[in-house]
């Protein structure tokens, strides 16, 4: 028997695609504090990514290269979807936007906080409802 997706895992997921990162990490932190793998595994990998963004609207450079990547690589087993989202689609735009970073340098982190701004990463759902 498939085991239901939780509701606070969708109300993270509004929160991410609005750029409220700071709430998403909130309301997925919850999730993953009790859940089993390999659901906690996904969860950590979603909010390393969402606390990555958080960082780069603080023009934290070192955070967000830093949790963006840690956040890719906890998804990248769950590819290509995983709980009814598109987890391929996620990871390619949350690489795309690490390897900018890290080609543009810390100096430049400036330049990046309107893709937080701008909400350019979005969690898509399969049926691409989101």
């Amino acid at each position: 028997m498939e085991e239901a997706i939780p509701l606070e895992f969708w109300q993270g997921v509004k929160e991410f695609n609005r750029g409220d990162f700071y709430a998403c990490h909130d309301t997925l932190e919850a999730l993953w504090m009790e859940a089993m793998e390999p659901d906690k595994r996904f969860y950590q990998g979603i909010l390393q990514i969402a606390v990555g963004l958080y960082h780069l609207s603080n023009q934290n450079w070192n955070g967000a290269v830093m949790l963006l990547g840690e956040g890719i690589s906890r998804l990248n087993p769950y590819q290509p979807e995983y709980f009814e989202i598109q987890v391929t689609l996620l990871i390619t735009q949350a690489a795309d936007l690490l390897r900018a970073l890290q080609q543009a340098g810390a100096d430049q982190v400036g330049d990046f906080v309107d893709v937080t701004q701008k909400k350019s990463l979005q969690i898509q759902r399969l049926d691409s409802t989101s």
